[in-house]
This record gives structure tokens, sequence and C-alpha cells, in this order.
């Protein structure tokens, strides 16, 4: 009997040291599991919210990168300028059937006047073509680089507008008021035409491509591929137009360091183009007989439309050279 209570009570003890021994594991690992826990929460949540943060940038660099495309396709696809685009962008409004008029009525007066004067009917025809087809475009072409050197003066400007607008608390369509009604010309004309196409329901989108078909300049894209992101993807509207306004001053420094180093070169040519009609023009008040078989004899007439095709070659070789396209 004693033996077999000994026997239980080894019984009964080992089963409590195993116990004990199991309770002692297990509570430590919960412990620790606790722990590692606590210690997890936070670090989890972080990288919860990096990953949330990554899955957005992600989402607004993929939307930007969309945006850029669709700007970039429409821009490259081919696309003819129309001569009533050009008088656009000259600031006229004048119809393309009365410019044609114009220069058939101005290649007319020129080839009766060459006539008059007594040169072959061919020269006459010649200078009526140069007169009354290339004069008039290079005029246009003329008052339209004119007209978008005006408007880069005063868009960085405008620009500065919309940047302290914004910082104000004004809407971007106020700030595109306050241009339209206070820039200088040709910036004035451009937003007014914008602010009034989005009073008929012309979207900012299709006002800013109308500016761009009218002033095809890299400054114009900039600030369109900067609204149109802001509009589809947010974010802070002034800190960007303000980086653009610098880089436009930039810009603008950056071509007139290349204008005043290139300005030798053009006078240069300037002198080199000049001196052929100015020696001829002295030739002509020294000794009228030495050059009057130019102006009375065929071949005379041919030498003189061969040496006006050869200057106008050289000087457009010579405007090549010295003009840089920044």
């Amino acid at each position: 009997m004693g033996s077999t209570l000994a026997i239980i009570g080894i019984a009964m003890l080992s089963a409590l040291c195993i116990a004990g021994i199991g309770f002692a594991f297990v509570g430590k690992e919960t412990k620790t599991s606790q722990r590692m826990a606590q210690m997890a929460g936070p670090n989890r949540a972080k990288a919860l919210r990096a990953d949330g943060e990554v899955d957005n940038n992600e989402k607004r660099r993929k939307q930007v990168q969309d945006t850029l495309n669709s700007l970039e396709e429409k821009q490259s696809a081919s696309k003819k300028v129309s001569l009533r685009t050009r008088i656009e962008r000259a600031g006229y409004e004048t119809d393309p059937k009365k410019f044609h008029l114009i220069s058939a009525a101005v290649g007319l007066a020129v080839a009766s006047l060459v006539m008059l004067f007594g040169f072959a009917p061919v020269v006459a025809l010649g200078a009526g073509f140069a007169c009354g087809f290339g004069m008039p475009r290079w005029i246009l072409s003329f008052l339209v680089t004119r007209r978008q050197k005006a408007f880069l003066e005063e868009f960085a400007n405008a620009i500065d507008v919309i940047v302290r607008g914004v910082k104000s608390g004004l809407p971007i369509n106020d700030c595109l008021r306050i241009i339209a009604n206070e820039a200088a010309e040709p910036v004035r004309t451009e937003f007014r035409d914008l602010v009034e196409g989005q009073k008929v329901g012309i979207s900012l989108d299709q006002g800013l491509a109308k500016i761009y078909e009218r002033m095809p300049l890299a400054e114009v894209n900039f600030f369109q591929i900067v609204l149109n992101i802001q509009q589809k993807s947010g974010g802070n509207l002034a800190e960007a137009l303000g980086n653009l306004s610098k880089v436009l001053r930039e810009r603008k420094k950056m071509r007139a360091k290349i204008q005043s180093v290139s300005q030798e070169a053009k006078s240069s040519a300037a002198i080199i183009g000049s001196l052929p009609p100015g020696v001829a023009g002295v030739l002509y008040l020294a000794a009228p007989e030495y050059l009057m078989p130019l102006f009375v004899t065929t071949t005379g007439h041919m030498i003189i439309v061969g040496g006006l095709m050869w200057m106008m070659i050289g000087v457009l070789v010579m405007r090549k050279m010295i003009n840089f396209n920044f």
C-alpha cells in the first residue's frame, strides 16, 4: 500500500512538473508573440502606408506619362498649316481670298512697271511672280515672327500673374481673366480668346490647344503640359508654374546671349550682301554708259537675273549659317 501511494505520488509530481514546464514554454511563447506583435504593429502600419504611397506615386506617374504621350501624339501628327492659320498667327483676320487678290494685284503692278522700263517680258514675268507670290508670304512670315517675339516678351509676366493669383487663393479662371484684361499685346488677345471660349463651353484643354496652334512655341507647349497635368493628376500649381516662369526667363536670357554673340556675323553678312548692289549703283552714277548694256540687251537681262538669283542663294546660305534655332 505504501509503495502504491509512493508510485501515485511520483506520477502526480511528474505530471505537475511536465505541466509546469509546458506552461512555462507556452507562456513564454505567448509573451514573445505579443511582444513581436506590438513591435511589428507600427512597422506594419508604416509598411502599409509606404505601399499605399508607392501605389499612389505609381498611379500619378502613369497618369502623367499618359498625358504627355497623348499631347505628343497630337503635336506630332503631321498637319499642314493653312494660309488662314498663318494669317491668324500674324494677328490679322483677313480672308485668304483677299490675300490672294492683293498678291495678284502686286504681281501685276510690278510686272507692268518692269515692262515699262524696257525689260524683256520674261524678266517682267519673273519679277511679277517673285513680288506677287514670294514677297507677300515673306512679309506674312516676318509679321508672324515679330508677333511671336512680342508674345515671348510678355508671356513670363503672365505666368507670374497666375502664380501670384493662385498663391493668394484665386481660381485659375480668374487669373486667366486678369491676364486677358491687363496684359500687353499679343498675350492679352490670345488669353481673351481663351476666356471667351470657356464662356461658350470650350474646355481649358481645347483653348490651350488653340493658343498653341496660333503660337507654336516651345514655351506655350510647356504651359499647356503643366496645366493639363495639374488638371488630371493634381499637384501644386503655383510651384509648377513658378518653376516654368524661371525656365522661360532663363531661355530668354540664353536667347539674348546667342543674339549678342551672333550679331558680328549678322553685320558681316549684311555688309557682304549689300556690296554688289552698292557697287553697281556707284558705277551707274559714275559711268552710266558702262552698265547700260545690262539694261538694253537680252544678254544683259540674263546676267541681271542670274546675278540676282546667285545673290539670293548667297543671302539664304548666310542667313542659315547665322540663324540659331533655340
